[in-house]
């Protein structure tokens, strides 16, 4: 029988191993992360000209003499593009919840079943090493891109109590992001399909994150609707946050909000996790 040390140790090692593999495998095959990354901005060009002329005609007809929309003016509106571009790549999770799904539909779900291998942890691991890799590749068309775009930051660099939660809010997002998709994908063990529920998953996500445009453009009764939710924060809340939108003294609070959030998300897709297991039937070799 094992003792606890002896588990942790062995449980730390086959982590390190699962990891290790997983980003051994990204480096050599995601080669075209850097080109990839920079194609992703060229879209920004469009964003810039098509605010522009929002902002010019407001402003030529005297509308807005202090030129702010939703309380960004035109420059931050263009940082704050590039902010949710930074916070997507930390939150999206392209293919989670359709592969999980997949894995339930097909069977290939029984080789967690009786290996000493969790499923979830398996795949938060190669998660891990997914955008791990990523940054490791994509850092250079990041700061080239953010450098060229460095007048649209008006306000300069934040403070270090602005940068902390910063980073915080996207390491947030990112488990946020896993556990949300990893709970859809665990659809699969009551239904066949879950194609269309994720279309409608990404359709709310897409428009309810922020990254079509910052949420305090949304009519007041819609926004605070959306403030309750969590896609805010897998894309407006970091931006937000960067560009001192939102007040020091509202920080902790909406930071412990994501982190409720993200607790909540956890035991949900643990939740699933079990009851599938229990209910699933799996036949053949």
């Amino acid at each position: 029988m094992l003792t606890a040390p002896t588990w942790m140790n062995w449980k730390l090692s086959s982590w390190i191993m699962i990891f290790r593999t997983a980003l051994e495998e990204r480096l050599v095959y995601r080669g075209d992360f850097a080109l990839g990354t920079l194609m992703r901005f060229l879209p920004i060009v469009t964003q810039i000209f098509l605010w522009f002329a929002i902002f010019d005609a407001i402003e030529s007809k005297g509308e807005n003499p202090k030129g702010l929309i939703g309380g960004f003016q035109f420059e931050e509106i263009v940082a704050y593009y590039l902010l949710t571009m930074l916070g997507r790549a930390f939150s999206s999770m392209p293919g989670l919840a359709s592969g999980i799904a997949k894995q339930i539909r097909e069977g290939e779900i029984k080789k967690y079943l009786i290996q000493p291998i969790d499923l979830i942890g398996f795949l938060l691991l190669n998660r891990i090493a997914h955008k791990f890799a990523y940054y490791v590749i994509a850092t250079g068309p990041f700061a080239l891109v953010f450098f060229l775009c460095r007048n649209f930051f008006i306000n300069g660099m934040p403070d270090l109590l602005v940068i902390s939660a910063f980073a915080i809010s996207l390491l947030m997002g990112f488990l946020i992001g896993f556990f949300l998709e990893a709970a859809i994908g665990m659809i699969g063990f009551w239904f066949l399909e879950v194609s269309s529920l994720l279309f409608v998953y990404m359709l709310f996500s897409f428009f309810l994150s922020g990254h079509m445009f910052p949420l305090t453009l949304l009519p007041d009764q819609i926004e605070a609707v959306v403030n309750f939710l969590p896609f805010k924060y897998l894309a407006y809340f970091p931006a937000a946050i960067f560009l001192e939108k939102i007040p020091p003294e509202d920080l902790p609070l909406e930071l412990a909000v994501e982190a409720a959030w993200l607790v909540f998300f956890i035991v949900v897709c643990r939740l699933a996790y079990g009851r599938g297991v229990k209910r699933y039937s799996g036949f053949g070799g």
